[in-house]
């Protein structure tokens, strides 16, 4: 099959995915229980999408648009990323409160749970934010903006955006409790349940000796993205604890709470830093069944 054939079946199975995942996500309801954020982990429980003034609760990521806040892309110079949040108005948002030490969080993943970046852009003065494109080869790729606006809650928009070229999807790694970045070895413990908080813990070592002096990164010793295998619904988590706070270890366990809104796979991505580095290590998880 030549190139360009090849890209089309592979665009057409990406559509098939993403459609039968989306209605997945609408029924398998929301990322907890509640008609708010979670307050759980410092309110970082992202978030329902409200219909018809009622609360219909939607994992984060999945809409374009909501609660009046849209994501839209806009054309910029080869090697530039470039999109606005418009507001209620239907102008472009400039005011965002800092969550994390950022006023943006733009994270970026092929459809297929490859490709993650997790990047800060700039803002212009109109409300168009910039960074060095974060899409790594051809492909479909979802982005997502995670903000708060000035005064408001906070929300994941997603959108999806294209690289031409030959694309051949990969398939998602198997499930695994170890994984290795840039010589550091990250062990997972734990087991995400549907529908319910569960603790994961994260431990880093380098040369088989736990890393106890771990750097605050975005506010934290860890950072972490989970992304729902299929329509790739966004679950953005932080740790228990926050440097200074006194009782926060340095590692080299990271402890994290999340709740999957669904069984099923899901692609973690933990960020963490460390002698002026920041390294991803990603795993593979399965959700079970709640009860």
């Amino acid at each position: 099959m030549n190139a360009p054939a090849r890209l089309g079946v592979f665009g057409l199975g990406l559509a098939v995915v993403f459609g039968a995942a989306m209605g997945a996500g609408h029924l398998t309801g929301p990322v907890g229980a509640e008609t708010k954020p979670s307050a759980a982990h410092g309110g970082m429980e992202h978030q329902g999408a409200r219909h018809g003034g009622h609360a219909s609760m939607l994992p984060g990521g999945l809409l374009v648009s909501d609660r009046g806040y849209t994501l839209t892309t806009v054309p910029a110079a080869t090697g530039t990323f470039a999109f606005r949040i418009t507001g209620p108005d239907g102008r472009p948002v400039t005011a965002f409160d800092t969550q994390h030490d950022k006023r943006m969080h733009l994270i970026v993943v092929r459809r297929d749970l490859s490709g993650f970046r997790h990047v800060h852009p700039t803002m212009d003065a109109d409300g168009t934010w910039r960074v060095a494109s974060p899409l790594s080869g051809p492909g479909t790729y979802r982005a997502f903006a995670d903000f708060k606006p000035a005064g408001g809650e906070p929300l994941t928009l997603g959108i999806d955006t294209a690289v031409a070229g030959d694309a051949e999807p990969r398939a998602l790694p198997a499930p695994a409790t170890t994984a290795t970045v840039d010589g550091y070895t990250v062990t997972l413990t734990g087991t995400l349940v549907a529908g319910r908080s569960s603790r994961l813990d994260l431990a880093i070592s380098r040369d088989g000796r736990p890393v106890t002096d771990l750097q605050p990164y975005l506010g934290a010793y860890g950072h972490l993205v989970a992304l729902r295998q299929g329509d790739l619904a966004y679950l953005h988590v932080h740790p228990d604890g926050e440097p200074g706070d006194g009782t926060t270890r340095p590692g080299p366990t990271v402890t994290f709470h999340a709740e999957a809104p669904s069984a099923g796979a899901y692609r973690l991505y933990l960020d963490f830093q460390h002698h002026g580095a920041v390294h991803t290590a990603e795993f593979t998880a399965v959700a079970k069944e709640g009860r």
